[in-house]
């Protein structure tokens, strides 16, 4: 098990390196594929020292119910920042920078709510605190920038504490 451990160090990035590059050249041949693997174990093997342990997902199935979410929601804030941008003056707006503390601990769930929020238009993660207990998040236009913090610690946070943790 050791042995296959240090073989293939990483085995869902392999892959997801190996469909990504299926998706990349647009085509799919016995070439394409072996290639494709080729470097779905290479790029892992040769990076394995940078990331020690692997990243443990309690519930990975709810991935998929957190994907909808975020689909939904990047839907729906183009609609409100396409009013916002067409129909609010800009001295109506009230851009605001919002820190929300973290329950979250692990690096890889930090990292997914702060490329979450990013996606989601209307919002960027700017800064991770120095020991990770707090994201800084700049916001188009927030009335109420509690709401705002509120809604992310409960619709991302709290499902991705439940994925990772």
């Amino acid at each position: 098990m050791k042995l296959l451990r240090r073989a293939l160090p990483h085995p869902l990035l392999t892959l997801l390196l190996t469909g990504t590059w299926l998706l990349l050249v647009n085509g799919w041949s016995l070439n394409s594929l072996v290639f494709g693997f080729l470097l779905g174990w290479l790029i892992p093997f040769v990076t394995a020292a940078y990331w020690p342990d692997q990243p443990k997902m309690r519930a990975p199935f709810k991935i998929l119910a957190y994907i909808g979410v975020v689909i939904w929601d990047i839907i729906v804030a183009n609609f409100v920042v396409a009013k916002i941008v067409l129909f609010k003056s800009n001295t109506d707006r009230k851009p605001a920078w919002v820190t929300v503390p973290l329950d979250l601990r692990t690096p890889e769930a930090i990292t997914v709510l702060a490329g979450t929020i990013t996606l989601t238009p209307g919002t960027v993660s700017a800064d991770v605190s120095d020991h990770g207990h707090a994201l800084l998040i700049h916001c188009l236009d927030a009335d109420d920038p509690d709401a705002i913090r509120d809604e992310i610690k409960t619709r991302y946070e709290a499902r991705l504490k439940e994925i990772f943790e």
